[in-house]
């Protein structure tokens, strides 16, 4: 299907994207503790460093380990390029959704 719009494999995974749209409601520069996020998606804490770690690592979340007192504390926000792509996926996702999709029963389908 030539000319539909790409969608981010690094937003795209289900639980990145609960991720990345969970961080988007935040006001940019606002910071959400680790615990909350995790308690907000119902997913391990495990689980969820996985997904922040690969979205660090792409330039979408920030992480930053800090101590609020003497208790260590993990702050996640979504960064601006992060922002940015969300944006980019999501408008991506409604151009697939808008796209009118007429399928003609009797055209083969195309094969990558």
């Amino acid at each position: 299907m030539s000319g539909a719009p790409e969608l981010d494999p690094v937003i795209h995974a289900q639980a990145r994207l609960r991720v990345v749209a969970t961080l988007a409601t935040l006001r940019g520069g606002d910071r959400i503790n680790f615990p909350r996020l995790q308690d907000i998606l119902q997913m391990t804490a495990g689980n969820l460093s996985v997904h922040l770690r690969k979205l660090e690592e792409a330039g979408y979340v920030e992480i930053v380990k800090t101590h609020q007192g003497r208790t260590p504390t993990t702050l996640v926000a979504l960064t601006r390029r992060g922002r940015f792509a969300f944006e980019e996926y999501t408008l991506a996702v409604r151009a697939l959704l808008d796209a009118p999709q007429t399928l003609d029963p009797a055209q083969p389908e195309e094969t990558p």
